[in-house]
């Protein structure tokens, strides 16, 4: 087996591990909610692990499309070397059957034959040579022509088994999706019932508060990350460099910012970002405080409460570096812009990117979720390890 074939292979069976492994967490969470007994499904911890099955499952969901897009991408390819193989069977038919009618016409001529008609010994060894190479590739043809027969089959029914697999690939997404839609129903009504209940209400809010340590993580994740792919970056580049250089005795410039590439300048957008969501803000960046539990928080971001419009859309060019589920505050998108920026989007219900994944300004990435607030974008800009005051950046109405 050739290293690309065994690459491709253990690719798809750390996909499939992947694709178990969320299908495993889904049914532990379901079966969480179930043991539980009536007076505890009515708590804002029930809905917390609802609110997980609907991240999980939603992830499962994006996974499933990448599936289905890669076995797209497979039976196209398939179907085009079917095409080609008929092409090129065709071809040699046409060739074989030239050949057939040409050696049918002049005979196939004895060297006494060949010696009289060429004139001169040497005109009939080159003709006896030529017509040995024809009959070579005329046997060379029919090989071909067999090895391309067979293989038109086997890739036939690699093509159907392929087609098997987008179908059952496809069947499995729409279930999940109809499991999404059930989840979320029961996130509504469960809210619906939590919404005027203090003590319900009071651990949403003290939940949130942790919630923001782990997010303040998450962002010294990322930077550690990306400094210490860019340091791995600047070493190869410098052996590189060192070699061309002992050749050449130059010294090329290197853009060690490579992932940023083509992105636009956030700093640049300073006043004039775009919102991510149609609302008001609801609660400002710094401390806040509730009227109806009269406590004082730190907002680390700003609260924006949707209006009708439940679309959360990118601020700026960037790539997702991470997608998670937070306690608090639910499912979250981190993206990374230009010039170590990186915004972040929480309390979402739908999540429509996936990680690695470059997106421009205004591009459709999530929905926002309902929490027993209401229907309310958590959103944070930090530039490296500093959290901004959204309310400057983004564009004034």
């Amino acid at each position: 087996m050739s290293f690309v074939l065994l690459a491709q292979e253990q690719e798809i069976s750390v996909r499939k591990d992947e694709l178990t492994r969320l299908k495993e967490e889904i049914k532990k969470l379901e079966l969480e909610v179930k043991e539980k007994s009536s007076k505890e499904k009515k708590t804002f911890a029930t809905l917390e692990s609802l609110k997980k099955q609907a991240y999980v499952i939603n992830i499962l969901i994006n996974k499933l499309k990448k599936e289905e897009e890669q076995k797209e991408r497979e039976i196209s390819s398939s179907v085009s070397e079917i095409d080609n193989l008929e092409k090129e069977i065709v071809s040699l038919k046409e060739s074989y059957a030239r050949s057939i009618t040409g050696m049918y016409k002049y005979g196939n001529p004895s060297d006494i034959d060949l010696l009289v008609n060429s004139g001169s010994v040497n005109k009939a060894l080159l003709r006896k040579k030529y017509l040995q190479r024809f009959s070579q590739k005329r046997e060379s043809d029919i090989v071909h022509l067999k090895r391309n027969i067979d293989k038109i089959s086997s890739v036939k029914i690699r093509l159907e088994k392929e087609r098997d697999e987008k179908n059952l690939l496809a069947a499995e997404k729409l279930k999940e999706e109809s499991n999404l839609k059930t989840r979320m129903k029961e996130n509504t009504q469960l809210i619906s019932l939590l919404k005027k209940n203090k003590t319900e209400l009071k651990k949403e809010i003290d939940s949130k508060r942790k919630a923001e340590g782990k997010i303040t993580a998450l962002i010294n994740k990322l930077i550690a990350d990306a400094e210490k792919k860019r340091k791995a970056e600047l070493e190869r580049l410098a052996k590189l460099e060192k070699n061309k250089s002992e050749v050449q005795g130059e010294v090329p410039v290197a853009d060690y910012d490579l992932d940023m590439a083509g992105l636009s300048s956030f700093k640049a957008m300073k006043g004039r970002l775009n919102w991510p969501l149609q609302g008001k803000i609801k609660l400002k960046f710094g401390e806040n405080k509730n009227p109806l539990l009269n406590t004082v928080t730190l907002n680390y971001g700003v609260d924006i409460e949707a209006a009708k419009d439940l679309n959360v859309k990118c601020v700026a060019d960037g790539i997702v570096s991470a997608i998670d589920w937070i306690p608090g505050y639910g499912s979250v998108i981190i993206i990374t812009h230009s010039e170590d920026f990186r915004t972040v989007y929480s309390r979402l219900s739908e999540i429509f990117v996936t990680e690695g994944e470059k997106v421009k300004a205004g591009k459709l990435i999530a929905k926002v979720g309902e929490s027993i607030e209401g229907k309310i974008l958590h959103f944070e800009i930090w530039s490296s390890r500093n959290n901004q005051n959204p309310e400057i950046w983004l564009a004034r109405k």
